[in-house]
């Protein structure tokens, strides 16, 4: 069964990237119970954050240290993706075609490169109520957990896709979900983590080279969900 989906094709890996399966994360759930934890000056559970304030929120190089620069924005370019083997996926149907950034109202992105190597490391932030950011991640997260392995047509170029389920990190929040996704073409390969947390009204998500992502995590959930 195929799904055809409009994204913004960044080149192969970013226009995969920007399919809502792979811009969110699997991995476990955890009990609102479990936020003993938790910063004493997280950001209220009932406050909806404007993207002005969530994009205040993100990493940028002074957080990250040396060695990283702002990736420039490419002009958005409109390339039919078609999703070959995942039924799954082809449910979500129309609401898959998202632009490279999930479908809550309030959110903010940025991404970077490393000392000059092909390593990049992004964040996404949202803001919507608890219930909506949790039943929107889960939809994705029921359709990539049904999908370990699928195909991707993007401009003309065939990409295998692969998902590995990861443990979640354990840091601070109500829900997180980790993945390793490998996309190969043309005999070479490209492997990202995604991490995602919610906690509250908030959705962090960090993806990139793995090592980058390990390494940041915790910076990019602290300066997200912190009030001052």
């Amino acid at each position: 069964m195929r799904v055809r989906v409009a994204t913004t094709a960044l080149g192969i890996t970013a226009a995969l990237l920007a399919l809502p399966a792979c811009s969110t994360t699997t991995g476990n759930r955890h009990a609102s119970a479990a936020r003993a934890g938790k910063p004493s000056g997280s950001v209220p559970e009932t406050i909806v954050l404007s993207s002005a304030a969530l994009k205040s929120r993100l990493l940028d190089p002074s957080d990250l240290g040396s060695g990283y620069l702002p990736k420039p924005e490419r002009p958005a370019q409109h390339d039919d993706v078609t999703v070959l083997g995942c039924p799954a996926l082809s449910e979500l149907g129309g609401d898959a075609a998202t632009g490279g950034m999930l479908a809550f109202p309030h959110s903010a992105k940025a991404a970077f490169t490393y000392a000059g190597t092909s390593s990049e490391i992004s964040e996404e932030l949202y803001s919507d109520s608890a219930r909506k950011l949790s039943d929107g991640i889960a939809r994705i997260f029921d359709a990539m957990t049904g999908c370990p392995t699928y195909q991707v047509v993007a401009g003309g170029a065939l990409v295998d896709v692969a998902s590995q389920k990861l443990t979640a990190p354990g840091a601070d929040g109500d829900q997180q979900w980790s993945q390793l996704l490998t996309f190969t073409a043309a005999g070479r390969s490209s492997v990202v983590k995604q991490t995602a947390i919610r906690d509250g009204n908030l959705l962090v998500i960090v993806s990139g080279s793995p090592a980058l992502v390990d390494r940041h995590l915790d910076k990019a959930l602290a300066k997200a969900t912190a009030t001052s």
